[in-house]
């Protein structure tokens, strides 16, 4: 590759949100708003209930056994009494928020992670991955509202009388977990974490703009973010886990997994890459990033190959461990999945989309610098990943009354929406390429 020489100072790009952009955006948001107006219609009218409850009652008769001796209702503990509508729409919100919330961490995670690992070939994208914090605070404001709101349809362990002896309604094994779950310090550690991933963004994009003005020529913008990232790093590795626990594993009260948190990051990982190449593609078809080429492309497919694979990994591992021991009280919550024809099609679609799909497709180098295949694994990977959140929050608070339907994909494609009008508006202000950064010139010469 001949090397092209480039005035460093002269490659500052501005973005523009408007125009065809900005109307697709806002496009997406309606057509999700459409699908989701229908799918509520459809529920109100009574077609949110599915023919599954026999299939469910034989997993969750199981669960009653496993438990002990722990009170449990006729589902084992998960079902909260006569099912209504809304309630399906309360989980799609839950679901939807915790899944962008998620992956808008993961961007901002991925971003600091460079920085601490002295990485120079992304810097010319750095902006894409930070830009991803725009959504943290939004998405945590979502699900508090959420979580205020229906509460009890989403986690069983919010229910009067759990954890008290005398309730006829008593769970031993929930009320050994209060001192943990229980509602004020659930809310305490969500309004924490969420207040100081947000400082974080809010502070590392301060330093980073600052650096852009920075015409000593010294480093000191660039060290002061590293070691602002590596104590956002040190503060995520506890507080992702203990989100993980908090806002998805708690949901099936009785069931634990000891690499959850690991599994749930490679999840919000893999599909944090699959937007920021999107992103970065979407750019380039738009005239932005003249400067990022298909070796910084090829890098990117790496990561959502690797990374697709890490997720699988973990998958199997969780499954595997359980499967193979047969403990009553660990299996019960994969055949709740299993055992429903609602569910099953999602537990085996999502290894299709998140690891067949990408591993086939991404396995050559060619694949991974071309647009059009990094296109398409990207959109099956964040559309496969959203499955799987519907895999891992639905069955356990609404049992045979949930399912993957019209009001799951238009409440996602609003929280979409939302979450890509945040982004590019963010993304619209201040440079698009960072100035005076000591690495940009590595990344404006990389290659692969």
């Amino acid at each position: 590759m001949a090397h092209v020489d480039v005035d460093l100072k002269n490659v500052q790009e501005q973005f523009t949100f408007d125009g065809k952009l900005k109307k697709n955006v806002l496009l997406i948001g309606g057509i999700g708003v459409v699908l989701f107006v229908l799918g509520a219609i459809f529920l109100m009218m009574g077609g949110g209930h599915d023919d599954h409850h026999a299939a469910v009652q034989h997993a969750t008769e199981v669960a009653s056994v496993a438990s002990d001796g722990a009170h449990g209702d006729a589902h084992g503990g998960g079902h909260h009494g006569e099912f209504h509508w809304y309630q399906r729409i309360i989980v799609d919100f839950w679901m939807s928020g915790v899944f962008f919330t998620g992956v808008a961490l993961l961007g901002f995670f991925f971003f600091a992670l460079q920085y601490v690992a002295n990485s120079g070939w992304p810097t010319l994208i750095m902006r894409v991955m930070l830009n991803f914090r725009q959504f943290i605070p939004v998405g945590g404001i979502v699900l508090l509202i959420t979580f205020l709101v229906g509460s009890h349809t989403i986690f069983h362990w919010t229910h009067d009388g759990i954890a008290d002896p005398n309730s006829p309604t008593y769970d031993a094994i929930i009320a050994g977990k209060t001192d943990f779950l229980n509602v004020p310090f659930f809310l305490f550690r969500m309004v924490l974490f969420v207040s100081i991933w947000t400082f974080f963004g809010f502070i590392l994009n301060k330093v980073t703009k600052a650096e852009d003005q920075d015409m000593s020529g010294t480093t000191k913008y660039f060290r002061k973010a590293q070691r602002l990232s590596v104590a956002f790093l040190i503060f995520f590795g506890i507080s992702e886990s203990i989100t993980s626990w908090d806002w998805i594993m708690s949901i099936d009260t009785h069931w634990f997994s000891t690499l959850f948190g690991w599994y749930i990051l490679a999840g919000w990982l893999v599909t944090a890459v699959a937007f920021m190449s999107l992103f970065v593609l979407i750019l380039q078809d738009m005239g932005y990033l003249k400067l990022v080429n298909e070796n910084h492309l090829h890098d990117l497919g790496k990561f959502l190959f690797g990374f697709s694979i890490f997720w699988s990994y973990l998958w199997f591992s969780q499954f595997l461990l359980i499967y193979y021991a047969n403990i009553p009280e660990e299996t019960v919550y994969f055949i709740d999945r299993l055992k429903s024809d609602t569910y099953a099609p999602l537990f085996f679609g999502i290894l299709v989309t998140n690891f067949l799909f990408p591993f086939f497709v991404l396995m050559t180098r060619d694949a991974k610098r071309k647009t059009i295949m990094m296109k398409i694994v990207a959109v099956v990977v964040i559309f496969g990943h959203f499955m799987e959140y519907c895999l891992l929050i639905v069955p356990g608070s609404l049992k045979e009354n949930g399912g993957f339907g019209l009001t799951e994909i238009g409440t996602g494609m609003i929280f979409l929406s939302i979450f890509l009008y945040l982004y590019f508006t963010g993304l619209s202000k201040g440079g698009l390429i960072p100035q005076n950064h000591p690495m940009l010139e590595e990344s404006v010469h990389h290659h692969t």
